[in-house]
């Protein structure tokens, strides 16, 4: 009995209690918006529940199975990431421009969520060998190249908001590591290069008006900027207790576009006001803290590494999404952690968190080199 229950209190239940309380919004949110959802056909409510049926089963697996294991699955992994991109191309289905989703019947699967999760495993494996030594710049140039391929195949689909997941995932992941300083100015000099090379020859003209529309949405108030200017007017109509559960008038009456997905932050602003969206954004505080604190006391490079990448993922992902509801980001099309609409993003999410508590499980063991840990 006794070993039961020490076998459970190994996990992080600040973290679980966090990753709960998200969900547990999330779900109020969604089930909100899907009161005023046409139709009786399946809504979007009754899917995310399965989502995170689903969802849990693998963060509960993931927990219990040593995270070490992924480092001896990390470039088949990577490669089959990599294949799906390709796959989705070919056979794929368009959705709000881009063709990026397999159609599963009622569903829709993302497999670039996939490649974030896989991505990260994989640079967690490579920079964990080389970090005893140093990343310099051979080790920054190979790192690049792996990024490189599936950011190319994200960008044919294309997929601005992951790719710079991917890109960020990586440079998040690139400091942590330790890389050298000198390498990473020149990485902040390179990036800006490739932003004003990739406005001028590579981004498609929406992509440019989310961008232009950002600095002046009322430029085209019924067009480009009315995203932006639905969502703003959703957040500020809340005050500090909100319209209350199903009473937000731009969520309600469609005023407010993809409302269970890109601006989930506004719906829940306009229903439960400032008191809502601060308790939304503690809990999203402490789960970054707890991830954080897990990979200090990791019990290796690898596991420090791993549990890095997910927080970095988790927080540009916030940042981002959070950023466009309040009109001072492009929109981007990425999801608020465990709170938006959306299977691929948080299955993923689930077992990215299931990882991370099996890291925490493991962290008072002596911490030994990732040379000599499980390959």
């Amino acid at each position: 009995m006794f070993s039961k229950i020490s076998k459970y209190s190994n996990f992080d239940w600040v973290s679980i209690s966090a990753t709960l309380f998200l969900l547990a919004l999330g779900l109020v949110a969604i089930y909100s918006l899907s009161i005023s959802q046409d139709g009786d056909g399946f809504n979007n409510f009754e899917k995310q529940v399965i989502f995170l049926i689903i969802g849990f089963v693998f963060f509960i697996g993931f927990s219990f199975l040593d995270y070490r294991i992924w480092k001896s699955h990390a470039g088949i992994l990577y490669v089959i990431g990599n294949f799906s991109l390709i796959a989705v191309l070919i056979w794929g289905q368009t959705i709000r421009g881009t063709s990026g989703w397999f159609s599963l019947g009622p569903f829709n699967f993302q497999p670039v969520e996939l490649m974030k999760i896989f991505m990260i495993i994989f640079m967690a494996k490579f920079f964990a060998k080389k970090m005893s030594m140093g990343i310099g710049g051979k080790e920054f140039l190979a790192s690049l190249v792996y990024l490189a391929i599936p950011v190319f195949f994200v960008m044919l689909q294309p997929d601005f908001g992951s790719a710079s997941v991917l890109v960020i995932t990586w440079v998040g992941m690139l400091f942590l590591a330790g890389v050298d300083k000198r390498i990473f100015f020149m990485l902040i000099i390179s990036g800006v290069i490739v932003i004003l090379v990739g406005w001028g020859f590579f981004l498609k003209d929406y992509q440019k008006d989310r961008v232009q529309i950002l600095l002046n949405p009322q430029n085209d108030p019924l067009g480009s900027g009315y995203n932006i200017i639905q969502s703003m007017v959703a957040v500020g109509s809340g005050g500090m207790t909100g319209k209350g559960l199903g009473h937000g008038s731009q969520s309600h009456l469609n005023f407010l576009p993809e409302r269970h997905t890109d601006f989930i932050y506004a719906a829940i602003a306009e229903e439960s006001g400032f008191v809502g969206v601060f308790l939304l954004l503690a809990i999203l505080w402490i789960l970054f803290y707890r991830l954080k604190k897990t990979a200090d006391q990791s019990r290796d490079d690898f596991g420090q590494l791993l549990t890095g990448g997910v927080l970095v993922m988790f927080f540009f992902h916030a940042l981002v999404n959070i950023g466009m509801n309040l009109g001072i980001m492009p929109v981007a099309g990425l999801s608020l952690p465990l709170v938006s609409y959306g299977g691929s993003f948080l299955i993923i999410s689930l077992m990215a968190i299931g990882i991370t508590q099996n890291v925490w499980k493991l962290r008072h063991r002596k911490r030994i080199s990732s040379m000599n840990d499980l390959d």
